[in-house]
């Protein structure tokens, strides 16, 4: 019933609004402008008083508050850096100011005014003129502040719910400028991790979306049909057979900064759709990798935040270089007294089932290696971490570790529980390679639809010969997660996949 309320009077807000817009056509007022020429905004205004007293601007913005005043009005207007008061007076805007009285929270309007000081000490634009610019037909939701009994300010947002925020992020973007501010800073992490990569030699490419095989990581792809080609095409789940083509083609630093596609489960760090960073360097390996990323994010940390340390989910996270080291193997040994190297498959099923941890029975020996470290230990791993020492199996794209059986030399970042990054170094020798793949083919045909597909191409490349080179992914959405504090994937893309 509440519910049927609440979309009634929206409705009629709505219906009110249609009839406001009648209204200023009759007036020949245009609601919705070609453009306006806009040379100040709020937040500089504000910060520098001194320089804009009794100086003209033209601001536009959002009307976010009204204040009605018989032949004078108050409203704040919001633009991308905040909000700012104007000034109305009928004496002085004349017929523009019937036609304010027509205009809601919501509206966008242009002002040509000078900027003065009320008599309250704010900063406001007083108007000499005003344009409406967007007639807005829907009411938009406005948080609320209201005092409690304590006299403590509470502030009650009308647009709370996370899910309809997540379908509405256009709502979402005018009612909560916070969430404007994320994005900002994750269009920054971004910039500086390319600064970074530009001024140590790395050159930017562009690798197909649409590939013929899928390859570079263990996930099940996106189907697609190319009617002229009259072929079955995936979109990609990682950049890496690419990437590493051009190594062999003889870029000796190349990186690409992408959308890649897993069709996967969602959760808090999961969208079907994310964002890469992957990048290779020849004659190098894992590492010399391990330092680069340590310092590549700390550099990335100083430069848009000022700091390396952040409070992330009641934790104190320190990006500064040096990480953590960590041994996979070693560390199950440690804790569950098992040598998983040395273990069998079966073994590892007992291990598992007595954990209650249900498996299906395609798992690879590898595949239950990293089951029980992420069930035992991942979650344990607070600080930047870089865990190494992956079995084979596990693989199909790395080296073989230079001194340890059955182990390659792979790394994974982890902060908080979640991965971060993924670097091996890279499996260069053709023959070990196809040996591998084959490998994953005969997993997929036990029925592991994640395993790793035979691309004859690929191998073709590498036959040329490729030099040793060390290779890294970083998973940018969960990097920025991290930077800005956020708590879900789906608050750092703007625009999530989202069930029906």
């Amino acid at each position: 019933m509440e519910n049927q309320e609440h979309n009634t009077d929206v409705n009629d807000l709505i219906k009110r609004r249609y009839e406001e817009l009648g209204e200023l056509n009759k007036l020949n007022f245009e609601a919705y402008a070609y453009d306006y020429e806009v040379n100040a905004y709020s937040a500089h205004i504000k910060n520098n008083f001194d320089l804009y007293e009794n100086k003209d601007v033209k601001i536009a913005g959002r009307i976010m508050a009204i204040r009605r005043m018989g032949k004078a009005s108050f409203a704040h207007i919001q633009d991308k850096d905040g909000r700012i008061q104007i000034y109305l007076k009928k004496d002085e805007i004349g017929n523009s100011y019937d036609a304010f009285k027509l205009m809601d929270i919501g509206d966008i309007i242009g002002v040509d005014g000078f900027v003065f000081k009320t008599k309250t000490g704010e900063i406001s634009v007083h108007a000499r003129s005003m344009n409406l610019l967007a007639k807005s037909l829907r009411p938009i939701p406005i948080a609320k502040e209201m005092i409690d009994e304590e006299g403590n300010k509470k502030i009650y947002d009308q647009f709370a719910d996370k899910e309809l925020r997540y379908r509405q992020r256009y709502v979402d973007l005018i009612v909560n400028p916070d969430v404007r501010d994320v994005f900002i800073k994750r269009t920054s992490i971004i910039t500086a991790l390319r600064n970074y990569l530009d001024e140590n030699y790395f050159v930017e490419v562009e690798t197909p979306v649409l590939q013929p095989l899928y390859g570079g990581a263990a996930a099940r792809p996106f189907v697609t049909y190319h009617n002229s080609l009259d072929r079955t095409l995936y979109l990609r789940i990682a950049d890496e057979l690419y990437l590493k083509r051009l190594i062999v083609g003889g870029f000796d630093r190349v990186y690409e900064i992408s959308k890649d596609f897993r069709n996967e489960g969602i959760d808090k760090t999961h969208n079907p759709e994310f964002t890469m960073l992957e990048l290779y360097a020849a004659y190098k390996d894992y590492n010399w990798m391990m330092e680069f990323v340590e310092n590549m994010i700390n550099t990335v940390s100083l430069k848009v935040f000022g700091k390396t340390e952040f409070i992330v989910e009641g934790n104190i996270i320190n990006f500064k270089a040096p990480w953590n080291r960590l041994s996979m193997v070693d560390e199950l040994k440690k804790h569950l007294g098992i040598d998983v190297l040395q273990a069998s498959k079966e073994d590892l099923q007992k291990e598992l089932k007595q954990r209650g941890f249900e498996m299906s029975g395609t798992e690879s020996k590898g595949k239950l290696i990293d089951i029980l470290f992420e069930e035992t230990i991942q979650h344990t791993i607070i600080q930047p971490t870089f865990v190494i020492d992956y079995p084979v199996e596990l693989s199909p794209l790395a080296k073989k570790h230079r001194s340890r059986e059955g182990i390659v030399e792979r790394f994974e970042g982890f902060v908080l529980g979640r991965e971060i990054c993924n670097a091996f170094s890279e499996l260069n020798d053709p023959i070990d390679q196809r040996q591998r793949f084959e490998a994953q083919a005969k997993l997929r045909e036990e029925g592991d639809d994640e395993a790793h597909q035979i691309d004859e191409d690929f191998l073709r490349a590498i036959e040329y010969g490729m030099p040793p080179t060390a290779g890294l992914g970083i998973g940018i959405d969960r990097l920025v997660m991290l930077l800005t504090g956020q708590t879900s994937i789906r608050d750092v893309v703007l625009f999530p996949q989202m069930r029906t």
